[in-house]
């Protein structure tokens, strides 16, 4: 019996299979991404801006673009093309890591928007593998772990490799992606083991199907409102997980905890402990509509925990560790089911025929947006501010309008999917009668 068999057989290996894969592929990603926000590149600037301002503005541009053009490609690609897609691009980014290290500051910060510039798309490719499915809760718990654990993994191997094994800030990117690379093809070889949808996935979750250009149209005049409301708390979520995930070593450091490498990975991994219970309950709701509120509800919370934990470290209640780690399980709480359940739960509700991998790339989109907005709001206009009050202050504030914002979104929802199912039933009593 071959593996595919095997997987079909099986639900349990399935699931341990496709999480495994999922977190290794985006691993890789991350290692190629994010290894360079371990470096400090202390004591450089260019046109007065500090260097390392310049190199997360550069390869957020890139990527920013890249999910820009994601749309289009994650939403049309077919099967057959997916693994192409992710090595390829992946190989891209580390070839663009090479010239980062062999071109001269500051020119080389091209070189970091060229390797953003490839691997937007990376996770819609991926969750395309994923979607759709009985178990794309517990499926998707490979991404969240990613997201959670690897960026601070990342940057914990890349410290080793700048402060044990002495390799310089400049070449330590390219070299802890190059180490990823086998990785990646056995990552990418075990997602095309995965079957496809099943008859009853089907039924569960409505099909996964390539949307072509005007079938996006449609599917965005569909949920124009909702949408709009759903991008606004996306936008602060996004732009709050970034500048804290890129600047967490000068965070850090405003705390007084300079050079302790393995921080990044401990603080973060209570954090996955909650996420993967979240996702386990979550996944036990077969009953569409109860867990799209309930996704609403997990972010009202996400973002309550925020707000309370930042207060209490202003009050001097919690210690800086207690407080980064509440901000980290707030964040991911509201983030990763808006990352990645929420449209897949959304076009089951409304039994809509698509794929949530192209939504989530285009909620990217304007998600990394928001994030440049940030990065260049710190550097003008709040460039003397520490990056702990800068994240303090943000913190309070990204909390409250993510209050506001999921709340608004779950009227709207709940609102027109009674709508609907009203229409709905309505249509079936006039056909009865005719």
């Amino acid at each position: 019996m071959n593996i595919k068999r095997r997987l079909e057989a099986n639900s349990l290996l399935f699931i341990c299979f496709a999480t495994l894969a999922s977190f290794l592929t985006y691993t890789a990603m991350y290692a190629v991404r994010k290894a360079f926000a371990a470096g400090t590149y202390d004591g450089q600037a260019f046109l007065g801006v500090d260097y390392k301002i310049w190199l997360v503005s550069a390869q957020t541009i890139g990527y920013t673009l890249s999910k820009y053009f994601g749309i289009k490609i994650v939403a049309e690609n077919t099967p057959r093309q997916r693994p192409r897609y992710i090595i390829g691009l992946i190989l891209t980014s580390v070839l663009a890591l090479a010239l980062f290290a062999l071109i001269p500051a500051p020119y080389n910060i091209l070189a970091l928007f060229l390797n953003g510039l490839p691997i937007g798309m990376i996770f819609g490719l991926i969750f395309n593998y994923l979607e759709g499915r009985r178990s794309t809760e517990i499926l998707v718990v490979g991404l969240t772990i990613t997201q959670i654990v690897s960026s601070g993994f990342i940057k914990s191997i890349g410290q080793y490799f700048i402060h044990t094994l002495g390799v310089a800030d400049i070449w330590m990117p390219f070299l802890v992606g190059i180490c990823f690379l086998p990785v990646l093809l056995l990552a990418v070889w075990m997602l095309e083991q995965l079957p496809r949808q099943t008859a009853e996935d089907i039924a569960l979750k409505s099909e996964r199907v390539p949307m072509s250009k005007k079938e996006r149209q449609a599917f965005f005049r569909f949920f124009f409102m909702g949408l709009a409301i759903f991008m606004v708390s996306y936008i602060l979520m996004t732009s709050y997980r970034d500048f804290r995930d890129n600047f967490a070593p000068e965070i850090w450091r405003g705390l007084g905890f300079e050079g302790n490498a393995s921080i990044f990975t401990i603080s973060e991994i209570p954090v996955s402990i909650i996420i993967l219970l979240l996702m386990i309950v979550m996944q036990r709701i077969r009953e569409n509509l109860k867990a799209f509120m309930f996704i609403h509800a997990i972010s009202f919370m996400g973002a309550i925990i925020m707000l309370a934990g930042t207060l209490a470290y202003g009050a001097h209640m919690i210690s800086p560790q207690v407080w980064i780690c509440a901000t980290g399980i707030g964040l991911y709480i509201a983030y990763v089911p808006a990352n990645t359940i929420f449209f897949e739960r959304m076009l089951a509700v409304f039994r809509y025929p698509g794929n949530a991998g192209f939504i989530g790339v285009m909620a990217d989109f304007f998600g990394y947006c928001g994030s440049i907005g940030v990065l260049f709001y710190k550097n003008f206009y709040d460039s003397k501010m520490s990056y702990v009050d800068f994240f303090y202050h943000t913190t309070i504030f990204i909390a409250v309008l993510l209050l506001i914002s999921q709340t608004a979104s779950a009227l709207y929802f709940l609102r027109k999917a009674r709508a609907e199912r009203k229409t709905n039933s309505l249509q079936l009593l006039n056909k009865s009668l005719v």
